[in-house]
């Protein structure tokens, strides 16, 4: 007798796990076919997609195409190989909206940086409003909680007008990134990220190292970076002024520590120059990096080829005087001019500090990314 009333517990036991794992198994068919949905929606008619397909993880979308267009100067905003989107089951169990992983297989993307220090990344897809529906109004959106954003085998290049004409173009390759607890459209709350990557140069290839983390909606970050042996011909524009000696040849290491506050900013940083190959001057007084060229040749000849300049970024990042390209080329003078004990003209001292467009440029590729995923997973992005 207790016999068989222990095994039709068992049974009815089976048979509610049973029931339980086809409701999950359902809910969770369900919120894929709803992601599919939404990814159709913001993709909009400007996209090229070459399949969506739903599976058992989730959504996945083959060889995605997102054209430029207009003034960009790139063919692409972004291609993919592969993106895989996988719906949190926690999403099926609770009335919180999870992402649990994005996953971006061998992406290209192009950002531009304009004249005004602007960076615009992905205007097809950001500016995409609908079929002649209305933003929605403040509050309409619901928050989306992503675990992971992943990127594989990625290629990005920077097209920067505020430093050169023609348009100086920086390419990274074999880029491994990830985003992690990202909070969209809210951006509240710590996000961290790691990326790696090649930077491509002229005559060799370097590396580089960027990771940390940032909370968007307080300006609040701490973000560490590392180049190792990146070709100088390639960064010339941002350490000195097109009127100077340029640069032949040469490596260039960093190591930045950058820290805000509470819109504070300390940014300690370390650059090793090695190899570091001139052309010659222009008529009898040439410079580099604001100080005499033949003074740098000298140092040079002496010191085995190599220089170390220690500097620090610091400011207020709320004030209007801020201006990114000038003053990491004056801090660099001014620490060139005191390892090198040389004068250094044209240049007040006390002018220079991180710019408010290179905050700026922070905060648009955020709300950037953010707005992408608003889109996507928490209805139209808000003017």
């Amino acid at each position: 007798m207790a016999d068989g009333s222990g095994r039709r517990w068992v049974l009815i036991a089976l048979a509610a796990l049973t029931v339980l794992v086809f409701g999950v198994v359902v809910g969770f068919r369900v919120a894929v076919g709803i992601l599919k949905d939404r990814v159709v929606e913001a993709l909009g008619p400007g996209s090229e997609v070459k399949s969506i397909r739903v599976g058992w993880s989730g959504v996945e979308i083959r060889e995605l195409r997102i054209k430029g267009g207009g003034q960009w100067p790139a063919a692409y905003a972004l291609r993919a190989e592969r993106v895989t989107l996988v719906p949190s089951l926690c999403s099926f169990l609770s009335a919180q909206n999870r992402i649990r992983s994005i996953t971006i297989v061998r992406p290209y993307l192009s950002f531009y940086r304009t004249r005004e220090g602007k960076l615009l990344v992905i205007p097809g897809l950001l500016s995409h409003k609908g079929r002649g529906e209305t933003p929605s109004a403040p509050g309409a959106s619901p928050t989306v909680l992503i675990g992971s954003i992943m990127l594989e085998d990625g290629v990005l290049e920077l097209f920067d007008a505020s430093v050169a004409r023609p348009l100086l173009k920086i390419r990274l390759e074999g880029i491994r990134a990830s985003l992690h607890d990202m909070a969209v459209p809210t951006l509240k709350g710590r996000s961290s990220f790691e990326l790696t990557g090649v930077v491509k140069g002229p005559r060799r290839d370097g590396n580089a190292d960027i990771r940390g983390w940032a909370e968007i909606t307080t300006k609040d970050s701490s973000v560490k970076v590392k180049l190792r042996s990146v070709d100088m011909v390639a960064l010339q524009p941002y350490l000195s002024k097109k009127n100077e000696t340029k640069v032949q040849g040469g490596t260039l290491d960093l190591d930045l520590q950058s820290d805000i506050r509470n819109k504070m900013l300390k940014a300690p940083g370390k650059i090793t120059i090695s190899d570091l190959e001139l052309a010659p001057a222009k008529g009898m007084f040439g410079s580099f990096m604001g100080v005499p060229r033949d003074a740098v040749v000298a140092f040079l000849k002496d010191k085995g080829g190599r220089i170390t300049l220690d500097f620090v970024l610091e400011g207020d990042i709320g004030s209007p005087r801020f201006s990114l390209n000038e003053t990491l080329s004056q801090r660099l003078a001014f620490s060139m001019a005191d390892t090198l004990k040389v004068s250094i003209t044209g240049v007040a001292r006390g002018a220079a500090s991180l710019g408010e467009k290179g905050v700026e440029t922070a905060g648009e590729v955020a709300k950037g990314v953010g707005g992408a995923i608003q889109t996507l997973f928490g209805g139209r992005k808000k003017k």
